[in-house]
């Protein structure tokens, strides 16, 4: 059974799009199923404050993310958005390596 379906096909063959209530009621059977100690907490609201945080950490762009969300102001976007406490020293951690890799490239 899909989560998250963009439209229903009848049994007359007729098509209507899924509507908010339907897909409230997919994520909690689907949480009730597979993650029973979040069947009361996991809300499609929930869900998206996690996915916000994890496409970030995992490098996503938070232009694409703000697109993705469909949100108008990137603002509303990182409203969404949870980082770590050591996100700053990760990154630059990170950009360190990454200017070290280049570098030993160029030596070759």
């Amino acid at each position: 059974m899909a989560l998250l379906w963009s439209e229903r096909k009848h049994t007359d063959g007729s098509v209507a799009r899924v509507g908010d209530e339907t897909l409230r009621v997919a994520l909690a059977r689907a949480a009730a199923a597979h993650l029973p100690e979040w069947a009361d907490v996991l809300t499609p609201h929930v869900l998206r404050h996690f996915c916000t945080s994890r496409l970030y950490q995992q490098g996503m762009d938070l232009i694409a993310i703000q697109q993705l969300l469909g949100h108008a102001w990137i603002a509303t976007t990182m409203k969404y958005m949870h980082v770590t406490g050591t996100h700053i020293e990760d990154a630059w951690a990170a950009g360190q390596q990454h200017a070290a890799t280049r570098l030993e490239g160029l030596r070759r």
